[in-house]
């Protein structure tokens, strides 16, 4: 068995592809360091079953502003680096891991890789898609340009890269990368925690219709459009009611947009990040999952976890159409609608609420399509391609 690190700009064990990442490394028999960043209330080092997290007490806020990205993400670097090549020297680990953002990240493992380990480089984004979008950079920005290349010096230095869809894939391949060197690993679900047999579906209420997202609150999730949707409904669904679990920097918005919409009383936003029970609970609770993220050049090449979530715990779900979506998932899995239009929500909505049988069928051919894409089977492609072999 490997001795493996795993680094992330993240919280360990809230970030959910690091999480499944890290417990199917430790189910397989590997023993795990994670090096990441420090919530509130974390313990700096902490062992439990076969993993130590090593935790910097640095801060991880989301913003608006480049320079604070880029100082976050620089700060984080260099102290992983520095506490990554001072445990190498102890821990010896076969294998370091750096999961994205940034790419520039897998430089941190630059000693370990030097003295003979296997450096295996998770991207969950495309950078410079990401960054056009985040902050507003048309194409061809010199800014965009400088990303691309440093994605590109960021794979050529990995081992192994790994990434979240083909259509990603396709975007580095098409930007350089070596095809052979990237292997894609699905946002599926750990069905060990979302287990619609422990949590099994609530039956429906005559008096309560629950609509239910979770994840970051960010205006990209396209939490403004559900509120816009929900309001239009409400006097066509009796009890209609909408539940937003997590946080983020839109979370005050998110009120204050209640506030001007009426609905009072019909909205309801977890205190945080809710415990994991907590969540698949609310899920199992709730008659709709929506997934109303903004479609743009970023979104078109990636899933939302969430997604998987309201799959694994058989909940019918509304999910706005990008390419990533469609191209996994035919129209009789979800109820799509166009990103952005509340009144294609609305009507999405509508349909599912009006139409139980509906709801069932969309459940079940979303299971059927999404076999493959369970994390009991891409579990198997991480783990071979990150430690070369797999359980």
């Amino acid at each position: 068995m490997a001795r493996v690190c795993v680094i992330r700009q993240g919280f360990y064990p809230l970030d959910t592809r690091v999480r499944r990442e890290v417990h199917a490394l430790a189910g397989a028999g590997h023993e795990v360091d994670v090096i990441c960043v420090r919530r509130a209330g974390q313990r700096r080092q902490e062992r439990r079953s076969g993993i130590t997290a090593y935790r910097l007490p640095l801060p991880l806020q989301r913003s608006d502003g480049r320079w604070r990205y880029l100082l976050q993400y620089g700060s984080f670097a260099l102290a992983a680096g520095v506490l990554c090549s001072l445990l190498y020297l102890r821990r010896r680990w076969d294998v370091v891991q750096v999961n994205s953002m940034p790419d520039a990240l897998v430089f941190a493992a630059a000693v370990p890789r030097l003295l003979g380990a296997r450096v295996v480089l998770d991207l969950h984004e495309c950078m410079p898609e990401f960054f056009a979008v985040k902050f507003g950079v048309p194409p061809g920005h010199p800014a965009l340009r400088i990303l691309a290349a440093v994605e590109q010096l960021s794979i050529r230095f990995a081992d192994r890269v790994i990434t979240c869809t083909e259509q990603m894939r396709e975007t580095f391949i098409a930007r350089g990368a070596e095809p052979a060197k990237i292997a894609v690993v699905l946002n599926s679900a750990d069905e060990s925690i979302f287990d619609a047999t422990r949590h099994p579906p609530a039956r429906r209420r005559l008096d309560r219709f629950t609509l239910l997202c979770h994840g970051a609150i960010e205006h990209s999730y396209g939490i403004d459009t559900l509120l816009r949707a929900a309001a239009l409904l409400r006097d066509d669904i009796p009890g209609l009611h909408v539940e937003i679990f997590g946080d983020g920097t839109y979370r005050s918005e998110v009120g204050r947009l209640c506030d001007e919409l009426g609905l009072d009383g019909s909205v309801r936003v977890s205190d945080g990040w809710a415990p994991i029970d907590q969540l698949v609970a609310g899920i199992a609770e709730a008659d709709v999952g929506i997934v109303a993220m903004r479609r743009n050049a970023f979104r078109d090449l990636t899933h939302c976890n969430k997604m998987f979530d309201f799959i694994a715990m058989r909940r019918p779900v509304v999910v706005s159409r990008t390419r990533a979506v469609e191209a996994y998932f035919p129209e009789s899995c979800f109820a799509l609608f166009e990103s952005g239009d509340e009144r294609d929500l609305a009507r999405a909505i509508r349909s599912l609420y009006d139409d139980p049988a509906l709801r069932e069928r969309l459940v079940a051919r979303a299971a059927e399509v999404s076999e493959p894409y369970r994390w009991v089977r891409q579990r198997e492609l991480y783990l071979s391609a990150a430690t070369g072999s797999a359980e």
